[in-house]
């Protein structure tokens, strides 16, 4: 089942950057942490508001970002 749907994206919070279930913590952040080494566990623990599956769903929100359509030319 994907966790994606805790991604939100609204116009009123963070200037519409995506964020973590309508929080103002952006997707941007949490990659931030994980890119400089913090674990999920660090992660949630300085964020208690934050779930598990929230850093799962930034993850899953990052793999999808960085695919894209792989184009040929003749």
């Amino acid at each position: 089942m994907s966790a994606i749907d805790r991604i939100t994206v609204d116009p009123t919070v963070c200037g519409g950057r995506p964020c973590v279930r309508g929080l103002r913590i952006r997707v941007k952040d949490i990659l931030d942490l994980l890119a400089a080494g913090a674990t999920r566990e660090e992660v949630l623990d300085d964020y208690p508001y934050l779930e598990s599956e929230d850093v799962t769903a930034v993850l899953e929100f990052a793999a999808r970002q960085s695919d894209h359509p792989v184009l040929r030319s003749a």
